[in-house]
């Protein structure tokens, strides 16, 4: 995102959905792709904030799985949000 300061809920609201986003595995993700979502929902200190997951292909279709999670304050402060990803491997 950009150089704000980070927020510590926001970054913890982020590492925790991606694990959870994480935990499909590649055969339940690849007949989905490319697909995500927005959503309201609590941080872990119960402030509202906005979760944005996607799925896309990494490099090809039918290969790695990039799966992105973004937790920010509203649309007005999606700039400040924090971004979290990971890599699901094609078995």
């Amino acid at each position: 995102m950009t150089s704000f300061p980070i927020d510590p809920e926001l970054e913890a609201a982020a590492q925790e959905e991606l694990k959870a986003a994480a935990r499909l595995s590649w055969k339940e993700l690849s007949g989905l792709i490319p697909w995500g979502d927005t959503f309201e929902a609590f941080g872990p200190g119960g402030g509202e904030l906005m979760l944005e997951r996607s799925y896309i292909w990494r490099e090809a279709p039918g290969g790695d799985i990039l799966c992105e999670v973004t937790a920010y304050r509203g649309p007005s402060r999606y700039d400040r949000g924090v971004k979290a990803s990971c890599v699901i491997r094609r078995p």
